[in-house]
């Protein structure tokens, strides 16, 4: 057996400009972290080599690729032209459609897997750029870049789009105490909601197109910057209110990235001692994150006792072989 995994990420800032619409004609930019929850796939010899076998919300066996449902799976199989004798399984700590980037650290894990498998060694780069052609080029999903190198890479980074195409990963080397306060003061709470990204993110993408939402987007993309330096210089809460104006503005590419329950729960929280945050991913459901300094927090989790919250670290290893056992592809 190989059991592999990739981490789930949080975007701070940037969202949007990672789309090629946007970031053929300007540079995009997004910051964001990756956080100690995470995707695992786990693949071994199945007992008949004519059949092959795909366990996550469903179990698949079939007998030939092109048969399979999951079109991640299919796709990552066929590149790597398996077509039995093979089971693969997979578990995440956090549902998906929750905003976590969970469709993008299973495409990663998933080819960390079988590139372990076939005794391949794939750099971070190779991972995350596979990742986007599975994803973007094969399947057509409307998003864009930020998920697959965040998750491949892990850690805390600036991630850079430019009109080739190319993505640049800037790591940000800050102070251990200020890694501590940051990772310390996210606090992140379930709205309840798990939905589909695909249609929020195609209208945001039309939307691209718009003078007025490219103007939005560019100037979200300059507070990534802004961010930056607020927290290589330990000025948090700065990097708090950066979170907020970014929220404010990421409402505004689509109708359906807020509704009445998260704005209320948003607005909670700012009364409750958060200085800032967002809805993380598309939009309409997942997860609320916040930056909350720690005297605030007790006020901040008693007024959204209502919605679930999930303890987290930040982490900073990407994608990763977890296990490898004795067995190989090739006999």
């Amino acid at each position: 057996m190989i059991i592999t995994k990739a981490p789930f990420r949080v975007s701070f800032v940037g969202g949007g400009s990672d789309m090629e619409e946007f970031y053929s004609s300007e540079p995009g930019a997004v910051l964001s972290v990756t956080i100690n929850k995470y995707m695992y796939i786990s693949s071994h010899k199945f007992f008949d080599t004519n059949k092959l076998r795909v366990k996550y919300a469903r179990t698949e066996t079939v007998e030939n690729v092109d048969q399979l449902q999951h079109p991640i799976v299919r796709e990552v199989l066929r590149q790597f032209r398996i077509d039995g004798a093979l089971e693969v399984s997979s578990n995440g700590d956090v549902p998906s459609g929750t905003g976590l980037a969970s469709s993008s650290a299973f495409t990663v894990a998933l080819l960390c897997n079988l590139y372990a498998r076939t005794g391949v060694f794939a750099t971070k780069e190779k991972l995350a750029a596979e990742a986007c052609d599975i994803e973007i080029n094969r399947l057509h999903e409307p998003i864009g870049k930020q998920d697959q190198y965040a998750c491949a890479y892990g850690g805390l980074n600036v991630l850079r789009f430019l009109s080739s195409g190319a993505v640049s990963v800037e790591p940000l080397h800050i102070r251990r105490e200020i890694y501590k306060t940051l990772s310390d003061n996210l606090l992140m709470f379930y709205t309840g909601e798990q939905r589909n990204a695909s249609t929020i993110l195609a209208e945001q993408k039309k939307n691209t197109i718009s003078p007025e939402k490219r103007a939005v987007l560019r100037r979200m993309v300059e507070f990534v910057d802004d961010a930056h330096s607020a927290i290589y210089s330990g000025d948090l809460a700065e990097f708090g209110r950066i979170l907020h104006e970014n929220w404010l503005l990421k409402k505004t590419l689509a109708s359906r990235i807020s509704n009445s329950l998260i704005d209320e729960a948003y607005d909670t929280a700012m009364k409750n001692g958060a200085l800032g945050g967002k809805l993380l991913g598309a939009g309409g459901g997942g997860f609320l994150l916040f930056y909350c300094e720690p005297q605030h927090q007790p006020r901040l989790r008693g007024a959204l006792s209502s919605m679930r919250e999930m303890r987290f670290k930040l982490e900073n290893e990407g994608a990763k072989l977890v296990y490898a056992g004795d067995e190989y592809w090739q006999d």
